[in-house]
């Protein structure tokens, strides 16, 4: 799914990172797609969001969980 497809109508699960407090810090929400995952400041949820291919999202998670700098 695209950002386009998402504006279609198509309900988003945006979710904060675990490590998000609430305080409304400084955040991204994230949203599965079928291709990927859409990121978004939480800040501005009615703008734009990127869009990240699956597997380049499973490796940079993977980086952060390791305490690796993305390549």
């Amino acid at each position: 799914m695209s950002i386009a497809e998402s504006r279609r109508g198509d309900r988003l699960k945006w979710f904060t990172s675990s490590y998000s407090n609430g305080a409304g810090g400084e955040c991204v929400e994230c949203a599965w797609t079928s291709g990927g995952v859409l990121v978004r400041d939480s800040k501005g949820s009615g703008e734009s969001a990127i869009s990240v291919r699956g597997d380049a999202w499973r490796s940079f998670v993977q980086n952060l969980k390791h305490g690796q700098s993305a390549p």
